[in-house]
C-alpha cells in the first residue's frame, strides 16, 4: 500500500492545491490513501463544512487537525457528524469528537491517530500516554497504524516517534507549517518526519501575509492576519507499507512548487 501524507493546508490556496493537484498526483504516484492536516483550511483558521467538502471532494480521505480546528462556530457539531475528520486524541473526556479510527480501505483496514504536543502549547493530558492506551485496542485490529503529532516543539515530535518505532506504521508532525528534512525510516520500521510543511502560501509566513507578521514583530501590536498570495507549495511525504506488518518500507519527501504566475488551478 501507498500512503500520501499531507501538511497543514491553509486557507483557500491550499484548498485549491489540493483540488487540482491531488487527483493527478494520486493517479501519476499511484497512491492508494491520503490522510490531509486541515485545521487551517478555512481562512488559514479552522475549518467548516463547506471546506471539508472540498477537501474530501479532493480524494483526502482522512482529515486530522489540531489545536486551531475549534476556531469556527458550530464545529463540535462538524465533527461529531463526520467519522473521518479527527481532533487531538489527548483532550479532556467529554470534549466533541474523536481522535482516532479504524476504517476498511481497499479490503484492508487503516488505523489513524490525531494527537497534539503539550510544549509552548496548550497543557491538555499527555499525548504519550493517551496513544498508548489507543494503541492497546487498536493493534488488535490493525497493524497499519498512521499517527498525526500536532505539535510545536521538534524534540517532543523526536520523542514521540522513538517511543512509538515498531508500533505503528508512521509519525509524522504537523502544526509549524515548516518542512524538515529528517524523514527517514526508524530502527523498528516506523516512517518518520519531524514535520510535513504546509500546502498553501509558500512566500509567506505560515501561510500569513509577510508584511503583517514583519509589521507585528517590528511594532509589537496586533494585526489583523491575512493568508498571502502568489506563489504555492504542496508538501507531504509518501510511505510504501507493508499491509501486513504495518512496515514502512520506503519513504518519499514531496515538495512541489509553483510560482505566483503558474498556478496550478488558473491552467
Amino acid at each position: 500500500m501507498r500512503v500520501l501524507l499531507v501538511g497543514d493546508i491553509v486557507g483557500r490556496p491550499g484548498r485549491n492545491l489540493i483540488s487540482s493537484v491531488l487527483p493527478k498526483l494520486r493517479k501519476e504516484k499511484e497512491i492508494d490513501l491520503v490522510i490531509a492536516n486541515g485545521e487551517n483550511a478555512a481562512g488559514g483558521f479552522g475549518l467548516t463544512q463547506d471546506t471539508l467538502i472540498d477537501i474530501q471532494k479532493a480524494g483526502v480521505d482522512v482529515v486530522t487537525s489540531g489545536n486551531h480546528i475549534w476556531d469556527k462556530r458550530d464545529v463540535a457539531e462538524l465533527i461529531d457528524s463526520e467519522p473521518r475528520l479527527l481532533r487531538p486524541a489527548n483532550y479532556p473526556v467529554g470534549v466533541a469528537g474523536t481522535g482516532s479510527l479504524v476504517f476498511e480501505h481497499k479490503g484492508i483496514k487503516v488505523g489513524v491517530i490525531n494527537l497534539a504536543g503539550r510544549v509552548f502549547m496548550e497543557p491538555i493530558d499527555c499525548p504519550f500516554r493517551k496513544v498508548k492506551q489507543i494503541l492497546e485496542e487498536m493493534k488488535e485490529k490493525t497493524n497499519l497504524i498512521f499517527v498525526d503529532f500536532h505539535a510545536e516543539a521538534t524534540s517532543e515530535k523526536e520523542a514521540m516517534g522513538f517511543y512509538l518505532d515498531g508500533l505503528v506504521t508512521a509519525v509524522v508532525g504537523t502544526h509549524t507549517h515548516v518542512p524538515t528534512g529528517d524523514e527517514r525510516i526508524l530502527k523498528g520500521g516506523t516512517a518518520y518526519q519531524t514535520d510535513l510543511g504546509m500546502t498553501g502560501p509558500r512566500d509567506a509566513v505560515l501561510g500569513v501575509d509577510k508584511d503583517v507578521i514583519i509589521g507585528k514583530f517590528l511594532e509589537a501590536t496586533p494585526r489583523r492576519f491575512e493568508i498571502a498570495k502568489g506563489a504555492v507549495w504542496f508538501c507531504g511525504l509518501i510511505v510504501d507499507v507493508d499491509a501486513n506488518s504495518g512496515k514502512a518500507k520506503a519513504i518519499e519527501r514531496v515538495r512541489l512548487e509553483w510560482e505566483d504566475h503558474e498556478l496550478p488551478w488558473v491552467k
